[in-house]
């Protein structure tokens, strides 16, 4: 069995995008702007944080999958490259989640 990775699905998602195809969800979300592809991130987001309060794995698993997928949108319209997000957390692994959070600018 393939390996599939979040770069393929990422390929996918910007394929999709630009596609003509009428009967494509990506499209069709992504002809909407980044508004109702971010309402449609948080959704998910918000399905997911439930399914694991519930402790349903098989829930959140698949809530998982629509919450990657949906990001994988919101970047793909804001124009914002998922080898960017990716640098950005490499840059992060190199101190402590409290330091990264530490070094913030203030708001």
């Amino acid at each position: 069995m393939t390996k599939f990775t979040l770069d393929d699905l990422d390929a996918i998602v910007a394929a999709r995008a630009k596609s003509d195809d009428e009967k494509s969800y990506t499209r069709k979300l992504v002809n909407q702007g980044v508004a109702k592809c971010a309402q449609k991130l948080g959704e998910e987001a918000v399905e997911a944080a439930i399914a694991a309060v519930q402790r349903d794995r098989q829930e959140l698993t698949g809530e998982a999958a629509d919450v990657l997928y949906h990001l994988l949108v919101v970047l793909n319209v804001s124009n914002v490259s998922l080898t960017d997000v990716m640098a950005e957390l490499a840059k992060r692994t190199g101190q402590s989640g409290l330091e990264e959070k530490a070094s913030r600018p203030r708001d």
